[in-house]
């Protein structure tokens, strides 16, 4: 049985690639493609997971450490290629992710976005799910400094006019989680995406799930 959040939750702000939509695997293996066709080392399935839900320069850094702005602007452009273009890798919600935005629209619960992909992606994702309308706000990574830096957070919840502790982040990831941690907000982690619950549990979240259902169950 997980612990209780706060009885008064105002928002809750959920991460998108790993958390809202299984799109783990598509990322990984555009990220894998894109590093050969620009005759770069090509990362392990491994190492292109832990970059997710950081903006593309910095993942970029970690996983080409000293490329060149030329290998990097083909990197960008072979990537986004791969993804949106080539590379066929279902990308599904999860499980009864709409069932529970509708929920807690209900609920009179503010929802918002805080993800890595830029606003052209979010914007794609939200036209092909339907998602958008469930949403008071978003912030992507053209948009705010990446995580696990907490301003996308930072905007969000001034925009809303909410306070840190009537929010909870939830999210998939260690950068989600340190991003909530460095403003003590409540978090809570999913374990269907990239990290599983001994990562997530370093971060002291208030509830680790296995699916977005189960958040129901916590709020």
């Amino acid at each position: 049985m997980q612990n209780a959040l706060a009885d008064t939750v105002s928002l809750v702000v959920f991460d998108w690639d790993g958390t809202v939509m299984d799109s783990i695997d598509r990322i990984v293996s555009s990220l894998r493609s894109a590093a050969r066709i620009s005759e770069l080392v090509i990362p392990t399935e491994h190492e292109a997971k832990q970059i997710i839900g950081l903006s593309l320069e910095p993942a970029f850094d970690i996983l080409f450490p000293g490329m060149t702005d030329n290998k990097r602007q083909l990197m960008f452009q072979h990537y986004r290629e791969q993804y949106m273009l080539h590379d066929n890798t279902p990308t599904p919600l999860f499980a009864g992710v709409e069932q529970v935005l509708r929920q807690l629209k209900d609920n009179n619960i503010k929802l918002a976005v805080a993800t890595g992909k830029q606003r052209k992606g979010l914007a794609r994702m939200f036209a092909e799910t339907g998602l958008e309308k469930y949403f008071d706000t978003s912030r992507c990574a053209d948009e705010a400094q990446s995580k696990p830096h907490p301003d996308m957070l930072q905007q969000i919840l001034r925009e809303l006019d909410v306070s840190a502790e009537q929010a909870i982040m939830v999210g998939d990831t260690s950068h989600d989680m340190k991003m909530a941690q460095a403003i003590a907000m409540p978090r809570v982690g999913v374990t269907h995406g990239v990290h599983g619950r001994d990562v997530l549990s370093q971060f002291a979240p208030k509830a680790i799930i296995d699916s977005i259902p189960e958040l129901l169950q916590v709020i």
